[in-house]
């Protein structure tokens, strides 16, 4: 009975320990211009997945709302992120383009940078540390 014991005691420690270090994000998303179709926010934690919705960590699609809405993300493991939002405004689930590079939906990177062409994870990227507890971001969209 005492190894049963001391395995379950073992078990849970192991537990409390790794979600101890998992730390939440919340990300505020300003500038949305309407109310039309919804925001989809993907998480990226891979430079080589990064905008590759279906690679994604995690997705949250909330409704669109003009002015700022807020989103968050649960249970992250320390590491490095990078989020790429879009307002799906006809809802087809893809962030349309002109000439299939310029957006015609509003979108938003973390970190806010200054894009000419496909943006860069590195130049999205930020650090979710080990138990911080809830990080958070804000990102600008653009339209």
């Amino acid at each position: 009975m005492s190894s049963h014991l001391l395995v379950f005691l073992l078990s849970a420690t192991t537990a409390t320990t790794v979600l101890a270090q998992e730390s939440a994000l919340e990300v505020s998303l300003a500038g949305i211009q309407h109310d039309r179709g919804s925001l989809r926010v993907g998480l990226y934690s891979d430079p080589k997945t990064f905008r590759k919705e279906a690679q994604a960590v995690a997705i949250q699609q909330v409704p669109a709302s003009a002015g700022t809405v807020t989103v968050s993300f649960g249970a992250l493991p320390p590491g490095r992120y990078a989020i790429m939002v879009y307002d799906d405004e006809d809802g087809n689930g893809e962030l349309n383009r002109r000439f299939g590079m310029f957006p015609t939906e509003g979108y938003g990177l973390s970190n806010n940078p200054t894009v000419s062409g496909p943006p860069a994870f590195a130049d999205s990227a930020f650090e979710v540390a080990a138990g911080a507890g809830t990080a958070r971001i804000s990102i600008d969209l653009r339209y």
